[in-house]
């Protein structure tokens, strides 16, 4: 059974881990091969599996290392004093890019597809992923709510809410291979869920 205590680290460990990056960013889960890999690694396909011995392992890294990657990246790129208008608007869009992203919709289908036989793919991955994001989303709630700029009880459900609701409409047709995530439907997307969130937990509401 693939675990991740299969990885090994070594001297190449981040050169091979980003090689499979750009390869996976560029074909996906299924349309990259080892071959590939190794290629844009600069290594040769002995040392790519002593350090992954299952794709499925290498693809899990890649993606929880660009969650950490995009997760640093949106905390520095969002100022968290701009009103809840602005950073939910920010995070929506943060959300919503890496779920319709190749390797977004790959995770997501990889987890699924091996949920029976390899549990522990879409634990780790929840983990450093999803979890990560809630984490950060948790942490500007309460200090909106610190500041008096949103009313929340429960800040755990109000951020796992949020989330959903930058889901709609846009998730299924993803899931199900239809054409979507113009700019025009994200941003349609992301306007209603802020909107709907902020008519529940704006400190003005009525």
């Amino acid at each position: 059974m693939a675990d991740a205590d299969q990885i090994h680290r070594g001297r190449k460990f981040d050169q091979v881990l980003e090689g499979a990056r750009e390869v996976f960013l560029r074909e996906g889960f299924e349309g990259a091969s080892v071959d590939d890999i190794a290629k844009e690694a600069g290594v040769s396909k002995a040392t790519l599996y002593s350090y992954f011995p299952d794709k499925r392992l290498m693809f899990l890294e890649v993606a929880k290392t660009e969650c950490r990657r995009q997760a640093d990246q949106a905390s520095e790129a969002i100022d968290f004093s701009q009103p809840p208008e602005v950073v939910l608007s920010l995070a929506a869009a943060q959300i919503i890019d890496f779920m319709a992203s190749e390797l977004g919709q790959g995770i997501y289908r990889l987890c699924v597809a091996e949920a029976e036989r390899f549990p522990e793919l879409g634990r780790a991955f929840y983990a450093s992923g999803p979890a990560l994001v809630h984490e950060k989303l948790m942490a500007y709630l309460q200090e909106a709510v610190e500041r008096g700029e949103l009313v929340i009880d429960d800040v755990d459900l109000a951020a796992h809410l949020f989330a959903e609701l930058c889901k709609a409409d846009l998730h299924a047709k993803l899931l199900f291979g239809m054409e979507c995530c113009s700019p025009q439907e994200k941003s349609r997307v992301i306007r209603g869920a802020v909107e709907m969130f902020l008519a529940r937990y704006g400190a003005k509401r009525s």
